[in-house]
């Protein structure tokens, strides 16, 4: 055994002595790029007209980089702002006001990482200026900062929409076309800590940016492109460029949205900024250019397109600090121009109230059939009350009161003071419909429901607006709730407001709904105000098999201007 062991050793020995003979590898040369050539082209440059010295103000220069041994170039621009350009050809867009001098740095990168690199100065005038938007983001004079926050008190602080297309409305889908997140959403709560500090340098409107609270929120639409949990919040060692003191530069905004879209019937402010070394907002997708759609000392919005050109993310910053848990509830509203008190008892007043009578379902799948009767509906001791009843033979009454044709109003704050059943099957509604429903039907006419509740959870009401989207061509709807004590018990206060430039919904004077308006939406006209109890249906649900009735109570509907 011992020789055989010896002549396996012998072979396998020799084995790899022929191995090591016959495969001879050598590592190239490493090569650094070399002989690297810039040339630029400035737009409308007229060295012989000093009005064209440095160009023609647009602020537009196409550079061309060429290198031996070369695949790809980094260009610094020597304004803040760099790049990569695998191919050596781009156009960059200067616009700091007035005629600059910036010292661009290129680099050209070889194969195995190796670079080489050489700069140039360059003169470029720009005749863009935007000082105003230095002003609101950071302050009036050199050395100024402001930090703004998230405006998590507000519904749609958060929204997405279409890069290209504004499906017909003109608006570029803010928001009809997307349902917005609603305040201090419990999936982004986590990025509610952020901080962003813009810092104004100098009187020209120099501005840096930093973010100096983390952490940054990746939505799922880019975290699937780049391999990371989506949805969530990711810290500095994820996110690499979230932290440190950025250069912000300013451009004339060229997207689509900016230059043909609007927001609330005002065009967008025509600005963009720009956060160096891949800086962002908290919200991370890949992207550092902001189409500012408007700014002011307190909010600024902004359009963001995430990388790709998938998907456009709009986002609403405040430069007050929040308070946790809060919702915002900024009443306009101080005149009374309408109300009912139910103070006489009797039938309703006729002059405020008419009825929808009958069955048929009321294209919910409704099991009552509506009643003017005194045993369905009647005010009594100060109080309106509409009450479902069984018929005993398996049926059910109720009534829908309705001020159509009597009381309808424009922009408004609308009150109702309620105490709602608490059967099983009931499905309470306070909501008005426009005043258009009797030529246009619904959805066209538009839906605002104030307070809805289901048969099956007591305990949550229901805030939604219904429309008819011409861009898709279908019913549209968005749709809030939020939780409700002793609803039936106590009195609780809901309330609407519309402008032409919102929809919000409260309970208790607490603000959980928002839908920003636009002159394409039905909710700009006239609105009439309904109450009433449905039974079993689409929202009611499955019927207490031992129902014999149960009674809304409202104090007063009050509507304010």
């Amino acid at each position: 055994m011992k020789n055989l062991k010896y002549i396996i050793g012998i072979l396998l020995l020799a084995l790899i002595s022929f191995s090591c003979e016959e495969e001879n590898y050598e590592l190239g040369d490493i090569v650094a790029p070399s002989n690297i050539e810039v040339s630029y082209t400035i737009q409308g440059q007229d060295t012989s007209d000093p009005e064209l010295e440095y160009g023609d103000g647009t602020g537009y220069v196409d550079f061309v980089v060429t290198a031996d041994n070369a695949i790809s170039y980094k260009i610094n621009y020597g304004d803040g702002t760099s790049e990569v350009v695998p191919t050596g050809e781009v156009t960059k867009r200067y616009s700091l006001p007035d005629a600059n001098t910036y010292t661009v740095i290129v680099t050209a990168i070889g194969v195995t990482g190796t670079s080489s690199t050489m700069s140039l100065d360059i003169t470029v005038y720009s005749s863009f200026s935007d000082v105003e938007v230095v002003e609101f983001l950071a302050g009036d004079n050199a050395g100024d900062s402001k930090t703004w926050y998230w405006a998590a008190n507000q519904a749609a602080h958060i929204g997405l929409g279409p890069v290209e297309d504004d499906y017909g409305n003109g608006e570029f889908a803010w928001p009809a076309w997307w349902n917005a997140i609603g305040p201090w959403d419990e999936e982004k709560y986590c990025m509610y800590t952020n901080e962003f500090v813009f810092t104004r340098l100098d009187e020209d409107g120099t501005m840096t940016f930093e973010q100096s609270v983390g952490p940054a929120f990746v939505p799922g639409t880019y975290a699937a492109k780049i391999g990371i949990d989506g949805d969530v919040c990711h810290d500095e060692t994820v996110v690499t460029s979230m932290f440190g003191v950025k250069n912000v530069s300013f451009a004339p905004s060229s997207s689509k949205a900016a230059l043909e879209g609007s927001y609330n019937d005002e065009p967008y402010r025509g600005t963009e900024f720009t956060i160096a070394d891949d800086g962002f907002m908290g919200w991370y997708v890949g992207a550092s250019s902001y189409d500012i759609i408007s700014v002011t000392d307190e909010e600024l919005i902004v359009r963001i397109i995430e990388n790709g050109n998938d998907y456009t993310w709009y986002q609403v910053f405040t430069s007050t600090k929040p308070v946790e848990g809060v919702i915002d509830a900024d009443y306009e509203f101080e005149t009374l121009v309408w109300s009912d008190e139910f103070d006489t008892d009797g039938a309703p007043n006729p002059d405020n109230w008419t009825y929808d009578l009958g069955d048929g379902g009321w294209g919910n799948g409704e099991s009552q059939t509506y009643t003017s009767d005194a045993d369905n509906v009647i005010v009594d001791g100060g109080y309106l009350k509409i009450t479902a009843k069984s018929d005993g033979n398996g049926g059910y009454t109720s009534a829908r009161l309705k001020s159509q044709g009597l009381q309808s109003f424009g922009y408004a704050r609308v009150e109702v003071s309620a105490k709602l059943p608490s059967a099983q099957g009931t499905w309470p509604a306070i909501w008005m419909l426009g005043d258009s429903f009797s030529t246009v039907g619904w959805p066209h006419c538009g839906e605002m429901d104030i307070m809805e509740q289901t048969g099956a959870d007591k305990d949550r009401v229901l805030g939604t607006v219904h429309w008819f989207d011409d861009g898709t061509n279908a019913n549209a709807s968005y749709g809030e709730s939020t939780d409700i004590t002793n609803a039936s018990s106590e009195f609780h206060l809901y309330t609407i407001e519309y402008t032409e430039s919102a929809i919000k919904i409260y309970l208790d004077d607490v603000q959980y709904y928002e839908l920003t308006n636009n002159s394409s939406l039905p909710f700009n006209d006239p609105f009439f105000i309904i109450l009433n109890i449905a039974m079993g249906g689409t929202l009611g649900g499955t019927i207490d098999s031992g129902f014999t009735e149960d009674t809304m109570e409202i104090d007063y509907v009050r509507v304010y201007q």
